[in-house]
């Protein structure tokens, strides 16, 4: 059975990893101002987040189209693949999923929508999984368990440089209802089976980082890690080689993209990390 794999870009999977495995990624949409841009596209990750301080009215994302997913669907398939595992963000959190289940209600069983529960490299862990275990020709089976697992040992925690831009964006009911002196303190979050969590808040930022250090450490040992930033890459490099931790595969290094971002602000560092067990 040939399978075919579709994500959409919160999953920040590097581009060498999709060329590789041929990993169909949808992108988001990011709107700023009257200005609509495809992620990825017409604005750098770089220039949104040194603009984004400064902008007047908050940056919006929408969920790309239906017609988009079922254009990738019908690629896929008219290339020869029997099934699609259409991999995305969840349905709590982002319109994508509803995006990809409506576009698939078209293609019968040849497509399957699977929540993730995650964002950014919590989501790409388990499209790399599924992607790795196609490209060794494993059975449905197999590769449905391997993403399971993968979601049921990923966590995700970030440490932002403030909560304004999680208050602003409306997304998580527990941060809608801060307000006052808490904005300014730094937020440590943690996103698991599309749950936002509030793990506390640290008052300096080198206080935030410690807690980082010290949750990736208790996760451990590490099967695959990615640090992760949003516009903080100096930072997120010192924190990898702080942690000196021996991998079986490459750590990851990524600025998150936009869409994921507009909702956490700049100056965020964040890791995903997939236990060995």
């Amino acid at each position: 059975m040939k399978i075919g794999l579709v994500t959409d870009s919160t999953s920040d999977l590097p581009e060498d990893i999709i060329n590789r495995h041929a990993i169909e990624v949808i992108p988001a949409i990011l709107n700023v101002g009257e200005n609509s841009f495809l992620d990825g596209q017409g604005m750098s990750r770089e220039e949104f987040y040194e603009r984004l301080p400064g902008l007047k009215n908050s940056p919006t994302t929408s969920a790309p189209s239906v017609g988009s997913f079922q254009e990738s669907y019908e690629k896929l398939l008219t290339a020869g693949a029997d099934l699609i595992l259409s991999i995305h963000p969840p349905g709590v959190l982002s319109g994508i999923f509803n995006s990809a289940r409506l576009a698939a209600e078209a293609f019968g069983e040849r497509v399957q929508v699977i929540d993730s529960g995650q964002l950014s490299l919590g989501l790409g862990f388990q499209v790399i999984a599924a992607a790795e275990a196609v490209t060794r020709e494993a059975v449905l089976g197999e590769i449905l368990e391997l993403i399971s697992s993968v979601r049921q040992k990923v966590r995700v925690m970030a440490l932002l440089d403030t909560m304004a831009y999680l208050h602003k964006s409306g997304r998580v009911s527990w941060a809608k209802a801060t307000v006052g002196g808490l904005l300014d303190l730094k937020p440590l979050i943690e996103l698991r089976f599309g749950v936002v969590s509030r793990l506390g808040q640290a008052r300096t930022r080198a206080q935030g980082i410690l807690r980082l250090i010290e949750n990736i450490s208790k996760w451990g040992p590490h099967e695959r890690l990615a640090i992760l930033h949003t516009n903080a890459e100096i930072a997120a490099r010192q924190l990898l080689e702080e942690l000196n931790l021996k991998l079986s595969q490459p750590a990851i290094l990524v600025n998150v993209t936009t869409v994921i971002g507009t909702h956490v602000g700049p100056n965020g560092l964040r890791f995903a990390v997939v236990p060995v067990s």
